[in-house]
């Protein structure tokens, strides 16, 4: 059993050792610092915006439930099934 390869492969190893502590402590001295453009802050603003607004347009429903109340609300009925069948052939 050679001793003196296995003391020369323990130094090796305990060089690597300390040279990546010593990388790791001078990284730590750092701060990291993020900074956001203004087209990123007006992204940030108009996606807000767009999150609270409803999905619902309250004033077109009333209107529209109203006139299926009174019977007046109408279909075309070639307009609707010209949109069904764009649906349909849209899926396949």
């Amino acid at each position: 059993m050679r001793i003196d390869a296995y003391n020369q492969i323990s130094q090796i190893y305990n060089t690597q050792t300390m040279a990546k502590t010593n990388r790791t402590q001078m990284s730590t001295s750092r701060m990291d610092q993020v900074s956001i453009s203004q087209v990123g802050r007006d992204y940030q603003i108009a996606k807000n915006a767009v999150s609270e607004a409803s999905d619902v347009r309250e004033d077109k429903v009333a209107q529209l439930k109203a006139m299926v109340d009174n019977g007046t609300y109408k279909v075309d009925e070639g307009d609707f099934a010209s949109k069904l069948l764009a649906k349909y052939n849209a899926i396949l």
